[in-house]
């Protein structure tokens, strides 16, 4: 084994072993932690990510994860980098993901999910910090569909998106092909909750780096199981009408995918650019990058993508200074 690699074996966190509040503090920011119950009663774990300064944050970043994943381990990348230029994040594990409630996994109604992530983004707002703040919704993969379903939710609720590789329709490399879906659909109906969907690990179609795909797979919150029946269907669903209301799309955003991404399709994130009838709207195709935009790419891609992101962010903030 390489020098360099050894760190990699016993990691507390994503970046090492360096107790959170401790980095959080080298990284010039305050994390927290806590459980919301949502209308529905259910126990959905969030975190918060705050500048340090003493001047008001720049804007709110209401940030959702995706399929698998949670927000405590390489999600925080982003949410801390975020902070770090002055910008309040704040996101919370959806249902049957990571530390909230629910069936690993399995997410029996994403309508239920985009209510849960609406009503803890508007608790979040209405605390006397953050009242009057320019507010943007985050998501990555699913979470940027779900974005998407926020805003058609509520259309006026946010001042703009950034879209991460948005899930508006899963990539035909890795969807299944006819009949399985059909098969699929039938058999949710009885055993929704049956981890047997065939599919190869999203993990290692996503990140490019080798390192970081070691990072990645020592989540101890990572769904590693196959996709379960229900969960499957409700997202073929959930992008099958995302896909016809890209025309009713009309909040400020900036959508960013990877050329070479094979989890979700590039050029679905060109029919939103193409489609919505936002007036303000942005797009960024980076050639040859995977999935992970944020994490997976080489630190030199990461970069890139964050720098555009923070341009985006920052010339819609309404001329607050940093």
């Amino acid at each position: 084994m390489k020098e360099q690699e050894k760190p990699l074996t016993h990691r507390l966190h994503y970046w090492g072993n360096t107790p959170e509040e401790d980095y959080y503090k080298l990284q010039g920011i305050t994390g927290s932690k806590s459980f919301y119950t949502s209308p529905r009663g259910l126990k959905l774990f969030t975190r918060s990510w705050l500048p340090l300064s003493s001047t008001p944050p720049r804007a709110l970043i209401c940030m959702v994860h995706g399929y698998g994943n949670d927000i405590s381990w390489t999600f925080q990348a982003t949410s801390i980098f975020l902070a770090q230029k002055g910008f309040a994040c704040f996101a919370l594990d959806l249902e049957g993901h990571g530390q909230s409630q629910g069936l690993r996994a399995f997410v029996p109604s994403v309508d239920l999910v985009v209510r849960d992530c609406l009503s803890f983004f508007n608790f979040v707002k209405q605390d006397p910090l953050f009242r009057g703040l320019p507010s943007f919704l985050y998501g990555e993969s699913m979470g940027g569909a779900i974005c998407l379903l926020i805003h058609l939710a509520d259309p006026k609720g946010f001042d703009g998106a950034v879209l991460v590789a948005p899930m508006c329709k899963i990539s035909d490399k890795v969807r299944p092909s006819w009949p399985i879906p059909q098969v699929l659909t039938f058999v949710a109906k009885f055993f929704p909750t049956l981890p047997i969907v065939p599919a190869a690990d999203l993990l290692y179609k996503s990140v490019k780096v080798d390192e970081k795909k070691i990072i990645a797979e020592m989540n101890p919150m990572r769904y590693r199981g196959k996709p379960r029946l229900g969960t499957v269907v409700e997202l073929m669903g959930v992008t099958e009408y995302l896909s016809k209301r890209l025309p009713d799309v009309s909040l400020p955003f900036i959508v960013l995918h990877g050329s070479a991404d094979v989890v979700t399709d590039p050029n679905v994130s060109r029919d939103l650019y193409e489609e919505a009838k936002s007036e303000d709207k942005s797009i960024k195709i980076y050639d040859g990058m995977m999935h992970s935009l944020l994490f997976g790419e080489t630190d030199e891609n990461i970069e890139i993508v964050r720098l555009d992101i923070l341009t985006w962010l920052n010339d819609r903030c309404r001329g607050r200074v940093e």
